[in-house]
């Protein structure tokens, strides 16, 4: 099983328990997934550009931002979930779509513009 997919069944798991599936439809979901990335975001918000990465691998941020990870990640796979999308095949596919896009040799070291 893969980690994607045990997270899956343990958030429907835990939804069920609580009842919680009424709560659960896409628009809800996405909502909640724009608020814990709202979240993430503040934890950077006033950090100057230059140390942020480096605080953010030291407790206290790097607690606070692994939690505000998570939240995101669940939400995301139980959206997934709820509309029956295979998170990780859709990665894949992702990944894949912008190697082709994206071609290393033309690339490399130039940030790409959306086109």
């Amino acid at each position: 099983m893969s980690d994607l997919e045990d997270l899956r069944l343990r958030m429907r798991a835990f939804t069920a328990e609580r009842d919680w599936e009424q709560f659960h439809d896409p628009k809800s979901l996405l909502l909640a997934i724009v608020g814990e990335v709202g979240e993430l975001s503040e934890l950077f918000q006033w950090l100057p550009s230059a140390e942020a990465q480096r605080l953010a691998t030291v407790d206290p941020l790097k607690s606070r931002v692994a939690e505000e990870m998570s939240d995101v990640l669940l939400y995301l796979v139980r959206l997934a979930d709820v509309l029956g999308i295979d998170l990780h095949a859709a990665a894949v596919a992702k990944i894949e779509a912008a190697g082709e896009r994206f071609s290393a040799v033309e690339v490399k070291g130039i940030a790409p513009t959306k086109a």
